[in-house]
């Protein structure tokens, strides 16, 4: 298709010139029928990959009794999700939106009304270098990234930014005004960087002393991206707030905040939205969470990334490369002297998708029930590609 047929869209992104028209599992095909191994899925969010059954039978089935009822009424869909929620995890209540960035809004927003009620108006929430939140004008403005920096001014006050893994800088940064600490366990858009368990579990303990909440922003991480069913379980410690997305819908606009009772502090009107517990979105988040918690599923990940991890340090080594990081099936090579750019556009010519987050990294974000054959044909393509 010509460049010209896409001339309706107002560009805000980068777009190769394909045109894709289908997918099933691992594979996205253009309109010329050629396919790509996808190791992206939408920027971790496809959980079984594209067109999965599961979700298929989930929405055509929903869709035959009620696709949509108003956010103020309770429905069947909405109810089931919360409650597998909560029951697989440590928190108590859940809020539903449509995106990640909407999540963290209600999370900032639900964060500084507890700040009013409860620690005398406090406001300010530290956030971390690096860190990315949604594309929101509060979430911007708690965003890390450098390109945000002079974006959109002026933004929303109140956000403090301190190193990545610095308790240090968090602690000296810390206010009678601070109502909370906010974080990805893992910075995905930063190029896949860890936070160390030390460092977490000192920042829960910072926060319990200094009485501030601790949010962490697992829209990235969440439903089995890293092996477990949402990272904070790696670290034995207790969220306040957590939020979800992208894995959530696995490809259909769905996200989540869920929240300790301690903190649930909204009143009516407070927090709201048009396709909040849309059910036909949670319909398909309950055959996610169904799927991900089903027995053997996060073994099935945890195999398939040392798989890949391995694979990757192979190539690293027989090629020159750097390290190999991450948890997962969230993972990421360092790329040396090598524009990692480039490399994904190699990549594509090669018929396999992978990410380029930073000017030398290249992301691996594949679907959660990647098969070891699939995995392996990845591995035969990078070795292709840095060989050339």
């Amino acid at each position: 298709m010509t460049s010209s047929a896409y001339s309706a869209l107002i560009p805000v992104a980068k777009r190769p010139g394909q045109l894709f028209v289908k997918g099933q599992g691992s594979y996205l095909f253009d309109d010329t029928n050629k396919g790509y191994l996808d190791l992206v899925q939408g920027w971790a969010v496809n959980t079984l990959g594209h067109s999965p059954l599961v979700m298929q039978e989930a929405l055509a089935r929903q869709a035959a009794t009620l696709v949509n009822a108003s956010p103020g009424f309770y429905n069947g869909p909405m109810v089931e999700l919360a409650n597998t929620l909560v029951k697989h995890s440590v928190f108590d209540q859940v809020f539903f939106a449509s995106s990640g960035a909407e999540a963290n809004e209600g999370a900032i927003k639900l964060a500084r009304r507890w700040g009013q009620k409860h620690k005398n108006g406090a406001f300010k929430i530290i956030t971390f270098e690096g860190g990315f939140h949604g594309r929101t004008l509060a979430c911007m403005s708690a965003c890390g990234k450098p390109a945000f920096e002079a974006l959109f001014e002026p933004k929303v006050p109140g956000f403090i930014k301190v190193p990545f893994n610095d308790l240090a800088a968090v602690a000296a940064a810390m206010d009678d005004a601070t109502v909370a600490v906010m974080l990805e366990p893992i910075q995905g858009e930063a190029g896949v960087v860890e936070a160390s368990c030390d460092f977490l579990q000192g920042l829960a303990a910072l926060c319990q002393a200094q009485n501030a909440l601790l949010i962490f922003d697992e829209v990235q991480t969440g439903i089995g991206r890293t092996g477990k069913l949402f990272a904070y379980e790696h670290h034995g410690i207790k969220p306040h707030i957590m939020t979800l997305a992208k894995g959530l819908g696995g490809g259909v606009p769905l996200s989540a905040m869920l929240i300790d009772n301690a903190v649930s502090c909204f009143e009516y009107g407070d927090q709201g939205g048009t396709f909040s517990g849309n059910p036909l979105m949670c319909a398909v988040g309950q055959a996610m969470v169904e799927a991900v918690t089903a027995p053997g599923f996060l073994a099935g990940v945890n195999a398939r990334s040392q798989q890949l991890k391995a694979g990757l340090g192979l190539l690293s080594a027989k090629y020159g490369l750097g390290e190999v990081r991450g948890q997962g099936l969230l993972l990421a090579l360092n790329t040396g002297m090598l524009d990692a750019s480039a490399l994904v556009e190699k990549a594509m010519a090669l018929g396999l998708f992978i990410n380029a987050p930073r000017a030398n990294t290249l992301r691996f974000m594949p679907a959660l029930n990647i098969s070891e054959a699939e995995v392996a044909e990845a591995l035969g393509l990078l070795d292709k590609l840095f060989s050339q």
